[in-house]
């Protein structure tokens, strides 16, 4: 790139800097500054932030459902329920960060200000655990009791956590990809393999939560179980905050809601003037950049004409200064919509692979808990929800593995500069999730076999390794690597430049509404099968029902699930930059 290219992405925003229209800073004179910023040099603090945080929050989460079950005295439906509509809130409070961050406060001040929520929300969790009159009463170790004000103390600790993941899940990793400029082809490349690297990084937090963490909680005590997540939290908040002077910052571009209900409007109050077939005669500004802060200007797209209404001017709209944005959109603001609406249909498919994810936080746990939990044949119990760990070095496995080996390999066959583009790779992740879930189904038809043949019904634990869980959990670590990464990369990639954030919200909601998905399903099979003194597919003692007919539901979902993928994978039509082939 020559000096005098303006990039794409700004350095670190001070208050003398001059900002050029796309919202970015301009570095005319300044090379240096542009050299002293971003790229690796910012990453390991962003990347150290997610391990961090991420460990504070698997910390919590892995074994939730059997905190729920234990020191609540919840049932396993509840436990279930209620960890799935917490764990759906988590994901889903992104999308008012995002809108937050690419509209008003640009996505440092954004992940800054909600860590705060969070510490706060971790700290109330730690002392609901562990300050006496706050944390339930036990009379044994798995045998307590929860009053109301003690139980919604709980719940009041876990809600602010939900917020406060809000505004941290839907920027970091966009902040990270933003320290990468689209226009330097060297670093472009870079940022593919920042989105594995950060995955990466996050299962290293999670392994970490899953083993020693899960162990604390089940062996030394819930105080001390959720006390460490809260020191690591604090320790991502200054992770973050000490690659300040290294990060590049790009200015809000205010509300992409409005910009997208102005084109609605717009299209609607148009709606019988005809399209041009010549499309260079809809509305576009005159400058080379676009008129909203941060980003590119997009080229016209066939798909979705009804909303190129929005563009079509009017005699009266030649006139100076009478361009209402409510009747005259730019060519621009339609493809941010188009491109939105392009997306939604990939988004819905990833809620039936989020609620098979899901699962491993509910009915794995539950499922292991059944088994025999020693390491061979000594005394030493490893906890059933320990076992996640298998799914996070399944993740630290293939990373590296897809990074290195299968990209090289496929961009020698597909010329892809990624190798495999975002949508083949989701597809082979929602590809492998299916037998996942047929090696729980498998699993538990055996274990529920050898229950009923030696009479375990009541036993804690049966004669039956509990590390025979561990291919369903390797194999939705493999199917994260393809899937979530891809769909993180996606919608990266295809968001309007304005958008980014809020499109990463939108990816991260998909695992919301999985979880909400998960409940309702528990919902609906437990009030189907639990009748006529059946105990149902999911009852309070496991070894009593089916919970391997549940698994096999979702395994036909996910079949039917990916069917559907195809085909609209198959139609999607990518996003078009003004002065790209792409």
């Amino acid at each position: 790139m020559a000096e005098d290219d303006l990039p794409t992405k700004a350095a670190v925003a001070e208050e003398n800097d001059v900002y050029t229209k796309d919202g970015t800073v301009d570095f005319r004179g300044n090379p240096a500054k542009r050299n002293a910023t971003g790229t690796w040099k910012a990453c390991p603090f962003i990347l150290g932030n997610e391990c961090c945080e991420r460990l504070a929050y698997y910390g919590m989460s892995s074994n939730l459902v059997i905190y729920f079950n234990t020191q609540l005295n919840q049932t396993n439906a509840a436990a279930a329920k209620n960890n799935s509509n917490w764990s759906g809130t988590c994901y889903l409070t992104p999308l008012l960060g995002a809108f937050l961050a690419d509209a008003y406060l640009g996505r440092y001040k954004t992940i800054a200000s909600f860590s705060i929520i969070y510490v706060i929300g971790m700290t109330l969790l730690t002392m609901s655990a562990s300050v006496p009159g706050m944390k339930p009463t036990c009379v044994s170790k798995d045998v307590c009791h929860a009053n109301g004000g003690q139980t919604a103390a709980t719940f009041i600790a876990l809600y602010l956590i939900a917020l406060g993941t809000g505004g941290i899940k839907p920027c970091v990793s966009s902040y990270g990809a933003d320290q990468f400029d689209d226009d330097d082809e060297v670093e472009k490349k870079h940022k593919g393999s920042f989105f594995n690297w950060f995955y990466f990084s996050i299962n290293v937090g999670a392994m970490i939560a899953s083993s020693v963490l899960v162990w604390i909680q089940e062996n030394v005590g819930w105080e001390w179980g959720f006390g460490v997540p809260a020191v690591a939290m604090a320790i991502a908040v200054l992770s973050f905050f000490s690659g300040t002077r290294l990060y590049r910052n790009q200015k809000p571009g205010g509300s992409p809601l409005t910009r997208i209900i102005q084109v609605i409007v717009a299209s609607i109050r148009n709606y019988k003037l005809k399209v041009p077939e010549d499309k260079s005669l809809l509305y576009e500004t005159a400058d080379a950049e676009s008129s909203i802060q941060g980003s590119h200007k997009l080229d016209h797209t066939n798909e979705f004409r009804f909303f190129d209404k929005a563009a079509v001017e009017v005699q009266g709209d030649q006139i100076k200064d009478s361009k209402s944005p409510w009747r005259l959109s730019t060519v621009t603001q339609v493809e941010e919509l188009k491109s939105i609406i392009r997306l939604l249909p990939i988004w819905a498919t990833g809620i039936i692979f989020a609620a098979v994810y899901s699962q491993m936080s509910t009915f794995f746990v539950f499922q292991g808990t059944l088994m025999d939990i020693r390491v061979g044949h000594s005394s030493f119990e490893i906890p059933a929800a320990s076992l996640s760990i298998f799914d996070t070095l399944s993740v630290i496995f293939w990373v590296p593995i897809y990074d290195r080996i299968i990209v090289p390999a496929a961009r020698k066959y597909t010329g892809h500069k990624n190798g495999l583009t975002a949508l083949q790779r989701m597809g082979i992740g929602l590809f492998i999730s299916i037998f996942s879930m047929v090696c729980a189904a498998v699993l538990e038809l055996i274990r529920l076999r050898s229950v009923r043949q030696n009479n375990y019904y009541t036993r804690d634990h049966m004669p039956m390794s509990v590390f025979w869980q561990v291919p369903q959990y390797f194999l939705i670590g493999a199917a994260e690597v393809f899937t979530f990464i891809g769909q993180l990369e996606l919608f990266y990639d295809q968001a309007p430049d304005a958008m980014k954030s809020l499109c990463s919200a939108l990816s991260l909601s998909t695992v919301a509404l999985g979880n909400y998905f998960n409940s309702i399903l528990i919902t609906i099979v437990t009030k189907t099968t639990k009748k006529d003194g059946n105990p149902g597919w999911i009852p309070k003692n496991l070894n009593y029902g089916h919970l391997d007919y549940f698994f096999w539901l979702l395994a036909v979902l996910s079949v039917l699930n990916l069917g559907v993928y195809l085909f609209i994978a198959k139609w999607y039509t990518y996003k078009k930059t003004v002065g790209t082939l792409r």
